[in-house]
């Protein structure tokens, strides 16, 4: 059963069930690969987000995040960890996205 969900992820897990069930399948395994806690894990995957650019990305990961307890001033100083590696314009779009939600 998927889950509804915002957007053309929500519209693609609903017309191609199969592929989404396999794609939630590898998520699952990757999340059980190694140590990191919940926490860790979702906080890593905002970073990534945030690190591609991917405005989607970041609001469903800062919507999950919040929804598992994480305050916002932990996901904003990620996106201010942001700022070496992605560059200040990035880590200011960053900021923004996640306070969209």
């Amino acid at each position: 059963m998927v889950k509804s969900m915002p957007g053309a992820a929500g519209t693609l897990a609903e017309q191609y069930p199969d592929i989404w069930k396999a794609y939630a399948d590898l998520g699952k395994v990757t999340a059980e690969a190694g140590p990191l806690t919940d926490r860790e894990r979702r906080l890593v995957k905002l970073a990534l987000a945030i690190g591609l650019g991917s405005e989607g990305a970041v609001h469903s990961h800062t919507r999950r995040a919040k929804a598992e307890g994480i305050g916002l001033d932990d996901l904003l100083q990620v996106a201010m960890l942001s700022i070496g590696p992605a560059g200040l314009p990035r880590a200011v779009a960053a900021k923004t996205w996640i306070e969209d939600i």
